[in-house]
């Protein structure tokens, strides 16, 4: 069976700085898949390309049959429909309330009337355990809460795919975990594939079903969590353990 989403030889590169150099990694319909690695190597780099954010050099981007890397922009819009992304800082806007920053994309894209909008919004609050807050203002809430209110308004739109970019990065161990369950519960309820750029060990150990090891512009490794702890790689151990020696030490550090 093909897979789900797939990058073929994806390269990259700002200026004379390479990031990708032939990545090849697939992805199955369904599942959640965390894309880990060291800072700069390329995770979210990775994940932009396929919403289009970002252009390949060279290499192939294939999503449900289709390849996408040579989408226009106006292609690009419905595919952004299907596959939501999730950024790292929650980009809420501070002079909306909760519910009207999710009825946003349902009112722009989903063409929805306002009230309508806000009944739905609401329901996609409901989804991430933040409906009694609809009609709070993201500054009046922690971290956690904004992060959960951007991935309702993300599933507005129903989306097939959410990418999360270093979902849990700057939480609380507590609200962290709240995320993950999130996540997980995305995809055993509604069928989300997830795709997660993360470094956090808890997370990747705890709701990942396979994970992708990128490491000098290329997908190192990809394995199940267990697979992963059980890795006789060098390279591998070095980074779940965070040891500061080995392997992928800098040379003159």
């Amino acid at each position: 069976m093909a897979a789900y989403i797939e990058f073929k030889g994806v390269t990259k590169a700002f200026g004379t700085k390479p990031v990708l150099e032939g990545m090849d990694l697939a992805v199955n319909k369904g599942e959640v898949m965390f894309i880990i690695g060291t800072s700069g190597v390329g995770k979210s780099v990775t994940i932009k390309h396929l919403i289009g954010l970002l252009r390949v050099d060279a290499g192939e981007i294939w999503f449900d049959g289709q390849r996408v890397d040579d989408y226009s922009e106006r292609e690009f819009e419905p595919l952004r429909r299907r596959i939501g992304m999730v950024f790292q800082s929650s980009t809420l806007f501070d002079s909306m309330t909760l519910a009207e920053n999710v009825a946003l994309p349902l009112r722009k894209h989903g063409k929805l009337r306002h009230a309508d909008a806000l009944v739905e919004a609401k329901k996609r609050l409901a989804q991430v355990y933040m409906d009694e807050y609809a009609e709070r203002y993201p500054a009046e809430l922690s971290d956690g809460m904004r992060k959960r209110a951007a991935i309702a308004r993300t599933l507005a739109l129903s989306p097939e795919v959410v990418l999360f970019d270093e979902p849990t990065t700057g939480l609380d161990p507590v609200s962290a975990r709240r995320i993950d369950r999130l996540i997980r519960e995305l995809a055993e309820k509604l069928g989300v594939t997830a795709i997660v750029v993360s470094h956090d060990l808890p997370s990747i150990f705890g709701i990942a079903d396979r994970v992708a090891f990128l490491y000098q512009g290329i997908v190192h490794a990809v394995a199940t969590p267990a697979e992963l702890r059980a890795s006789p790689d060098p390279i591998v151990q070095q980074f779940i353990t965070g040891q500061s020696s080995g392997p992928m030490e800098t040379p003159g550090f």
